[in-house]
């Protein structure tokens, strides 16, 4: 079963940088889409982006532009580059693989973004 474990999160001013990486065990990573969802307080968990096999990626409207999906098959891990936060885009952000069978989470990691 694929284990994630999301990492990278943190306290930022608005305008700065993170890379969340997902680090994931237990399965064969490169046969997975990667996905990137998060969660703010008191909303719906929403997508975010995502990353296929084959390398085609895909955003939400509002990350278009500043965040960039990657992956490393060779690690074992998928990242989510974040560049000009904005408060807005304080959440829980959890890593997510989908194959056609199913879906494994992460536990999450909290980006907040605040001056």
């Amino acid at each position: 079963q694929l284990q994630l474990v999301e990492s990278g999160g943190g306290l930022v001013q608005p305008g700065s940088s993170l890379r969340l990486s997902c680090a994931a065990a237990g399965g064969p990573f490169g046969l997975y889409a990667l996905g990137w969802f998060r969660q703010a307080p008191g909303k719906e968990r929403e997508f975010v982006a995502l990353i296929h096999r084959t390398g085609d990626t895909y955003y939400t409207d509002s990350v278009k532009g500043r965040f960039t999906i990657s992956r490393d098959n060779a690690k074992n891990t998928a990242y989510l580059q974040m560049n000009s936060l904005k408060p807005e885009d304080t959440a829980v952000y959890y890593c997510v693989a989908l194959n056609a069978f199913g879906s494994y989470w992460g536990q999450g990691t909290q980006v907040t973004v605040s001056s």
